[in-house]
């Protein structure tokens, strides 16, 4: 992929996230939801990054696995 489409598909990424966040806090607003104290701010941190923590570990694990022949199937003639 050549550096200025990258730096597109970054940017837009990056974008897309920023305005799901957006989002996820003016409907949390508008529903009114119960306001979260610190520990419930530290508790849903944690649990998003180590979320995302486990999910990009397994991917890695996926990636290496495949690219090691782990996931090819033996077959004797």
């Amino acid at each position: 992929m050549s550096r200025p489409a990258l730096t597109l598909v970054v940017g837009a990424l990056i974008a897309l996230a920023g305005l799901a966040i957006w989002a996820l806090l003016f409907v949390w607003r508008i529903e009114g939801a119960a306001p979260l104290t610190g520990h419930g701010w530290i508790a849903l941190g944690l649990g998003a990054g180590l979320s995302a923590a486990l999910a990009g570990g397994l991917m890695w694990l996926a990636f290496h696995s495949s690219r090691q022949g782990w996931d090819d199937i033996d077959r004797e003639p």
